[in-house]
């Protein structure tokens, strides 16, 4: 992995440290330098999640991605700094009814440091949660004002997972799928199963390709940024800074294109942004 390009892509001169400060700064640094996106979905391009794929399209060309491609640059970022990880598939729980199961289509973090374990995670939609400790009850607030908690809800192997992250907080301040209720909500379920690379290309594959799902009709980019979120949703803008909403309609492809490279950071032209079905 070319750590020099990586680290001029996410903005930072030097290589933090192996510690949790240094977790903390590396994921703050990746999540505010390039934006969450399923854009290639959306032009028939699929989604590769192997190192060279994901560093030439994240790094290289300066695109953004979705969890599978965000949290393999990450993993791998993670690893030539010296910190320990490997990925944990989770159960995305936005907007899902109660007793509903929803299949493994988000991939995280699990990071370990002198020993202690920590949810870290580049590519979750929302809110830059900092790193978390593996510990029940483990919270931390964000600048968009959401509160976060790690809670330990099941044994392992349990449909409804062994730990539940959770989020209270605004819901203009999020992707569109919160309920406006200020209460705690879930956000994804996982275990601390081992996961295999064939595991990961499943799931990337599926929630790739599966008809009638959130990334295979919708055309969805967001980014933190320093008091807030942004999100776009089809052609649907809203950026929530410092508890101000601002909201409108993208009018045409160069406008949507103007707006993915200079609010969301990602790389696509007008060109590509004309192909999109959206103008078609």
């Amino acid at each position: 992995m070319d750590m020099l390009s990586y680290l001029a892509r996410i903005g930072l001169d030097a290589l933090p440290p192996a510690t949790r400060e240094g977790l903390t700064i590396a994921q703050a640094a990746h999540r505010a330098a390039i934006g969450f996106e399923n854009l290639d979905i959306q032009l028939g391009r699929g989604i590769a999640v192997d190192a060279r794929s994901v560093f030439d399209k994240l790094v290289t060309r300066k695109r953004g991605g979705y969890c599978f491609e965000q949290n393999r640059l990450f993993s791998d970022a993670l690893a030539q700094i010296g910190i320990a990880n490997r990925p944990l598939l989770a159960r995305v729980r936005l907007a899902v009814p109660p007793g509903v199961v929803p299949p493994r289509t988000h991939v995280c973090l699990l990071a370990t440091i002198n020993g202690e374990h920590w949810l870290a995670d580049a590519g979750f939609g929302g809110s830059n949660i900092p790193p978390l400790p593996l510990i029940d009850g483990a919270e931390a607030t964000t600048p968009d004002g959401a509160r976060h908690r790690l809670l330990c809800v099941g044994p392992p192997g349990a449909l409804a997972g062994e730990w539940r992250l959770e989020r209270a907080g605004p819901a203009l301040a999020t992707d569109g799928r919160a309920a406006s209720s200020l209460d705690w909500q879930p956000q994804y379920t996982f275990d601390l199963c081992e996961v295999a690379p064939d595991d990961l290309d499943q799931a990337n594959h599926w929630t790739a390709t599966r008809p009638g799902t959130r990334f295979t009709t919708l055309h969805v980019v967001s980014i933190p940024i320093t008091d807030g979120f942004a999100a776009m949703s089809d052609r649907q803008l809203t950026i929530y800074r410092a508890a101000n909403v601002e909201k409108r309609t993208i009018d045409n492809a160069r406008d949507y294109a103007n707006t993915v490279r200079e609010l969301f950071r990602i790389s696509l032209s007008d060109d590509e942004a004309a192909q999109l079905s959206l103008f078609l």
